[in-house]
């Protein structure tokens, strides 16, 4: 029998089914419940076991491990009767990796400690992409010991762990993270449509720009998104406009001006009411060539 911890993963979507398959090649056994059947089904090709509720999922557990799109679906599968805290055994630990509020994860780590269950938060970065290939950066928040218990399990996932603080402070950080992967974001996609208007040849510009100081790996990861005008959803544009709503809250409840973030954020927001959110973040681009008079497929 293994000795490694029981893992029930909550939540199989973009990120959550390439991160629970990665522990299952790793050897922990990862009993999973999400809505989608065709994720459930997904689990079980790759070696895990399908739970018919979050109950179920979560009873004979030693860690537990959400990834859900916001603050709300958090509080919807940890609370109430059917939830993880009234069915997860004293003792166990919740990870929470979803990007939510910190004060959504503080609160969730007080009602947890009453039920004798301790919890981290644990956001992470680095798309769809960081996630198959587990090379996550993974900010966490929570007591040290806790830290040290799950440290075996982040690190199957991610290649960056860091522990950021207390309960709320991988929250805080992500936020900070989506600040600067929007921003960033924009300015690739102001550059590349300046640079198309300007005749450039445009995938040389990427590569060279790339191997500057200009270069990041938003640049890295999303160069061919912008050159293909592919769309295709690794993180969303309804996301990071929930992202940017978490932060610009989070900045003014410290009294920390966003000059730059509120502009984008304002940004993020027009492409949605738009009807793109459900494309990938990187359709920023989209925005900006609306505005600089360029055509827009769809």
């Amino acid at each position: 029998m293994s000795k490694l911890p029981k893992i029930a993963w909550i939540g199989l979507g973009i990120m959550g089914s390439p991160m629970a398959e990665n522990l299952l090649k790793a050897g922990y056994q990862v009993t999973g419940f999400t809505l989608e059947k065709d994720k459930l089904d997904r689990l079980g090709r790759n070696g895990g076991t399908a739970a018919s509720s979050i109950a179920d999922a979560v009873r004979e557990a030693d860690v537990i491990i959400t990834m859900v799109p916001a603050s709300p679906q958090v509080e919807a599968v940890a609370y109430g009767p059917d939830g993880i805290l009234e069915n997860a055994r004293s003792g166990a630990l919740l990870i929470d990796m979803s990007s939510i509020t910190p004060q959504t994860s503080v609160d969730l780590a007080k009602a947890a400690a009453d039920k004798g269950v301790a919890v981290l938060d644990a956001p992470v970065s680095g798309g769809e992409a960081g996630a198959v290939e587990a090379v996550l950066s993974i900010m966490v928040g929570g007591e040290e010991a806790d830290f040290e218990r799950a440290r075996p399990v982040l690190d199957t996932l991610g290649k960056t762990v860091v522990l950021c603080g207390p309960h709320g402070s991988g929250q805080t950080v992500k936020a900070a993270n989506q600040l600067i992967v929007a921003v960033n974001i924009e300015a690739c996609a102001e550059a590349v449509v300046f640079l198309e208007k300007s005749g450039v040849d445009l995938p040389a510009a990427l590569d060279v720009l790339g191997g500057g100081l200009a270069g990041s790996t938003v640049l890295a990861r999303k160069k061919d998104n912008f050159a293909h005008r592919d769309f295709t959803p690794g993180f969303r544009i309804d996301l990071h406009h929930k992202d940017m709503g978490i932060v610009s809250d989070a900045a003014r409840n410290v009294g920390a001006a966003l000059p730059v973030g509120a502009v984008v954020a304002n940004l993020v927001g027009s492409l949605r009411a738009q009807g793109d959110g459900g494309l990938d973040h990187s359709a920023l681009l989209r925005g900006v060539e609306r505005l600089s008079g360029q055509p827009v497929d769809g």
